[in-house]
């Protein structure tokens, strides 16, 4: 029987991985390498869809950091995952301003559209509707919402449609 430590899994960050982050070091002095957690977090992920313990442990050890160090900063932001997602991200802000240009509405609309509430993935696993967003600071367009990074505003439930019937 294995013991806890001998399953626990061990991941190193493949080449193309350091590379990306010895980029981002290179803007910050030596002895801060820290400074470049969140976007070693965000190259991993970038690669392997999500992150796992696993992966923040790689970075952890790259960057020279404890771990806990790295689980906070991977806890802390919304964007970057820590379970397992779909191919295409969908956040819809739900803040004031998109709020009262009827994002509930499109919220509803596409959880009704999808069959899976927010902070859920379809059973296909095309996409994620991630929990709702404070603000993505966008409220000159409202309602908006974000897909794989990408902005749409000014949402309509037709919008809403043609975006989604157009993700694979």
């Amino acid at each position: 029987m294995a013991t806890a430590e001998q399953s626990k899994q061990v991941y190193e960050l493949p080449a193309e991985v350091k590379a990306e982050i010895d980029q981002w070091l290179q803007k910050y002095p030596a002895d801060q390498k820290q400074s470049a957690v969140l976007a070693a977090l965000h190259a991993v992920q970038h690669r392997e869809g999500w992150l796992q313990n696993a992966h923040m442990d790689a970075v952890a050890r790259y960057l020279g950091m404890p771990p806990v160090s790295v689980y906070e900063v991977g806890t802390f932001y919304s964007m970057l995952e820590l379970k397992p997602v779909g191919r295409n991200m969908v956040s819809i802000c739900t803040n004031i301003s998109c709020m009262l240009c009827g994002a509930d509405n499109i919220v509803e609309h596409i959880e009704s559209k999808l069959g899976v509430k927010l902070g859920e993935t379809t059973a296909d696993g095309r996409i994620t509707l991630k929990k709702e967003e404070e603000c993505l600071a966008a409220c000159i367009g409202a309602p908006m919402m974000a897909v794989n990074g990408h902005y749409h505003e000014n949402l309509t439930i037709d919008k809403v449609d043609q975006i989604l019937d157009s993700l694979e």
